[in-house]
């Protein structure tokens, strides 16, 4: 209901309330009706729900039907092995989202609310939950708003809105009807929201909404959306579509040729599951989540708190960033940014103070044991007046000792203070640039001031301004005397939200990497065009666009105009949730970030939502998936960063891990067709899927990023993992690989060797080595890169090739993976099929960097 535009009588009869607020019984059955004051909390999973869900992942189903495959055909070891990566992949997953929810937790503020409340005619405090609608509530400063209320009285009031409008300055409220319909959130000066906070004065106003009714509890139920998946997510669930129908095909097609053949069912069968196990990666799932493991804990120590896994490769991949302003690009902190005195002035011979004497004069703050306390803009300045004179603030107070009063008025928009001044009297106004300059006397330049004022203005500042008068009395307590008039100026203040110093580089950076940075705010158009044009976020050409008219645009519009309009100001919740779903449409990865209730919604709906870690409120923070420990945009490049260099190590795990298994798939199901024996067993298949894929795969995870990371765009929505060319290097590499491996099998039996199958299995596993070292670069030799820039991979692979040794030459392993010893030349031979594979992909990074230059292109 519009309850800004009621007046107050309508108002008692809507609500059967009185001026003596509600009857204790009356207050039991709205209850009754109407439910306690209070969001209905989110049911939290437990902690086995949390690992279960851990197990939903296509690729792990197909794993687990994989081990039950196996065990049936009687391959407990490999059931056993299976069933084990699959374990603790969810444990890894489950621990990280265990941990991210207990320190989300841990960031959360107890807030219980206590409230002065009339009952029975009579002021009385109680819980904020026992509210209800029609109930008299009492005001001052320092409380949290309880619920909805519609003002009633009001003396110099004042609000802090941020957390529910985006608004980065208190508000003045005062009680008085507001006729325009379509007023927003932020500019109905008669209501008070649910969770602001008192400021400055006092008043009393009728609660008209509680719990999911307030406008806190309306953006709450717009969080039931749904969230949408990673990136990751989306192509991994794709990928495991894509192998799991052509594993069934070609295993279908192998089984029934071999019966055609005249083969054993049971041997055919056997021989399926060896192509099976050979196809599917088991180790990717687990090496994907290590990763992003990984590079969450990495992240904490940049101030990146991750919540969900998946929001780390997410965030490598957003094309677009929607921000808030307040406290995200700006610091939610009023500064003085611009002093105009005015011109010299002397009445009675007596020199007058200087404005920032005047400054330290005319405030209401309240000196505490450490520092001043009060209204943010008069903390501002306070601190500004302070650094620009010799004397503190108390030295010159007793200098001047104030004698009256009369304080900050909504209607007349200025407060005044009287001051003892060389036995006479000083008062000193200050208030709206506007009005101060209409209260000057005659004389003055007012249309100079006033275009200095519409200068600063258009600039996105607040702009305060102070006049002053010499008095040979102290006047009545009555302002109407005349006291605010004929005033002598004394200057102007220009106040603003001023931007963090490191977000102008942080959003070029954003550029250079493909990524747009787009201000969502609640606060007023000429502050955020202001912020946005020193920041770098609009440009030359660049649009802006209010709420009001964004309200009128259609769905159509919207998605037209989107990829032009750089600041929206002034914006609803249901209006920041309409920009980031046009934004989708548009085939772009959102991220969001915000501190606000009003930020919640967009937070969820994005693809990343990133919460403030110390101004968020706690409905912000569980929508997001991530959370800045430090409320710095900075800090978002840096995991921007992080998350590229993952997702590109996630495609080397790709084409590193699918090259041996299509060349294992290809050698299994190619051999018999050649009138060759089945190349490798099912064991052996799986020691090279988790020994020589799995340990130096997950070594590519410590892999650095390429210093050209944030200069190239972000990877396309479209784009599936074998994006890039890592789709043709599978096929070609496995293809030379298989060949390779075929050839040294033939020609093994063909001396009828009996080691051929070890040596076989030695081939492809040292050859997987080999690869792992080849492909760390896209584009620079091995040799070029540094053999030992990766450490860890330097390490895993000398492991990997003593345990590889150990294999061939242990007796015990030669028992469990059916192997023999083998001699120095059959062991060289194997090594050589290696080292044609290596230089093979090296060549590959030749080619490549021959098209590229006589394509022109710099590396």
């Amino acid at each position: 209901m519009n309850w800004h535009q009621r007046d107050i009588t309508e108002l008692y009869q809507v609500t059967d309330s009185s001026p003596r607020g509600l009857s204790s019984d009356a207050a039991k059955k709205k209850i009754q009706a109407c439910g306690l004051n209070e969001l209905p909390a989110k049911k939290k999973r437990p902690a086995w729900m949390l690992f279960l869900e851990e197990f939903k992942d296509f690729m792990i189903l197909i794993l687990v039907s994989a081990a039950i495959v196996a065990g049936i055909s009687g391959e407990i070891t490999d059931m056993l092995v299976i069933l084990s990566i699959v374990v603790l992949n969810a444990l890894i997953g489950f621990i990280q989202q265990y941990k991210a929810g207990k320190a989300v937790d841990a960031l959360k503020k107890l807030d219980v609310i206590n409230t002065t409340v009339m009952r029975d005619g009579k002021a009385c405090t109680l819980s904020s939950v026992r509210l209800v609608p029609g109930d008299i509530v009492l005001l001052e400063a320092g409380s949290v708003v309880p619920a909805d209320i519609r003002l009633i009285e009001s003396h110099s009031l004042r609000l802090e809105e941020a957390a529910l409008t985006g608004e980065s300055l208190p508000v003045d409220k005062y009680a008085g009807v507001c006729s325009a319909a379509n007023t927003s959130l932020g500019d109905r000066f008669n209501m008070l929201y649910k969770n602001t906070i008192v400021i400055n004065g006092r008043g009393s106003g009728i609660v008209v909404a509680t719990g999911l009714n307030t406008e806190i509890g309306r953006v709450s139920t717009l969080l039931s959306t749904a969230e949408p998946p990673s990136p990751l997510q989306m192509r991994m669930a794709d990928f495991s579509r894509k192998l799991t129908y052509i594993l069934l095909l070609i295993c279908i097609f192998l089984f029934v040729a071999g019966l055609i053949r005249g083969e054993s069912p049971m041997k055919m069968l056997l021989l399926a599951i060896s192509l099976a196990v050979a196809a599917i990666p088991e180790a990717l799932p687990a090496l994907i989540t290590i990763s992003l493991a990984i590079g969450a804990k990495k992240m904490v120590r940049k101030n990146i708190l991750v919540r969900r896994l998946a929001a780390v490769e997410t965030l490598g991949s957003v094309s677009v960033i929607c921000t808030d302003k307040t406290g995200t690009i700006t610091l939610n902190k009023m500064k003085v940014i611009k002093l105009i005195p005015g011109p010299d002035q002397a009445q009675g011979g007596d020199p007058i103070p200087s404005l920032p004497v005047l400054m330290m004069l005319n405030h209401d703050l309240v000196s505490g044991s450490t520092a001043w306390k009060g209204d943010p803009m008069e903390l501002a300045l306070m601190e500004y007046a302070e650094q620009q004179t010799p004397g503190s603030a108390q030295e010159i107070m007793l200098r001047f000792p104030k004698v009256a009063e009369w304080p900050f008025d909504a209607t007349r928009k200025c407060m005044t203070t009287i001051h003892g001044y060389n036995g006479k009297y000083l008062s000193v106004t200050k208030g709206a640039a506007e009005i101060i300059v209409s209260f000057l006397q005659p004389g003055a330049p007012k249309e100079i001031i006033l275009s200095e004022i519409s200068s600063l203005a258009s600039a996105g500042m607040r702009v305060i301004a102070y006049g002053y008068r010499v008095l040979d009395s102290i006047p009545s307590c009555n302002v109407n005397e005349g006291i605010e008039t004929n005033l002598v100026f004394a200057g102007l203040a220009a106040m603003m939200d001023p931007a963090r110093t490191e977000v102008a580089d942080a959003i070029k950076i954003c550029m250079r990497a493909g990524i747009t940075t787009i201000m969502i705010t609640g606060d007023h158009p000429e502050t955020a065009i202001a912020i946005a044009k020193q920041t770098g976020i609009m440009l030359p050409g660049d649009l802006a666009l209010s709420g009001a008219a964004l309200g009128e645009l259609s769905v159509q519009q919207l998605d037209r105009q989107v990829a032009k309009v750089k600041v929206y100001a002034r914006v609803s919740p249901e209006q920041k949730l309409a920009i980031i779903q046009s934004l989708q449409r548009q085939d772009h990865y959102v991220a969001m970030t915000g501190d606000g209730v009003n930020d919640a919604p967009s937070l969820k709906m994005a693809n990343i939502g990133i919460a403030m870690g110390i101004s968020g409120t706690d409905i912000s923070k569980e929508a997001a998936q991530m959370i800045l420990l430090d409320d710095n945009f900075a800090s978002i490049v840096n995991g921007i960063k992080e998350g590229r260099r993952i997702y590109a190590n996630i495609k080397k795990f790709v084409k590193y891990i699918l090259t041996c298994n299509s060349a294992e798939m290809a050698i299994i199901f190619l051999a018999p067709f050649a009138g060759l024996p089945v190349p490798l067993l099912p064991i052996q298949i799986l020691w090279i899927n988790l020994v020589t894929d799995g340990l130096p795969g997950l070594a590519l995870s410590a892999e650095q990023a390429d210093a050209n990371i944030m200069e190239r765009p972000p990877s396309k929505p479209g784009d599936s993992l074998f994006a890039g060319g890592v789709g043709l290097h599978i096929i070609w590499a496995g293809l030379l690989l298989t060949i390779l491996i075929l050839i040294l099998q033939a020609f093994s039996i063909q001396q009828h060797n009996p080691h051929w199958q070890t040596m076989v299995f030695t081939a492809l596993s040292i050859s997987q080595l080999a690869h792992v070292f080849a492909i760390r670069s896209e584009e620079q030799f091995v040799f070029s890169k540094g053999i030992f820039s990766n450490g860890y991979l330097s390490f895993v692979l000398l492991v990997t090739i003593i345990l590889q040794i150990i294999v061939i030459y242990l007796p015990a392993a030669n028992m469990l993976l059916k192997t023999q010893p083998l001699t120095l030349p059959e062991l060289f031979l194997s090594i050589a099929v290696a080292v044609i594979f290596f230089h093979a992909v090296e060549f590959e990074k030749w080619l490549k960097m021959v098209r590229r230059k006589l394509k022109g292109v710099k590396l």
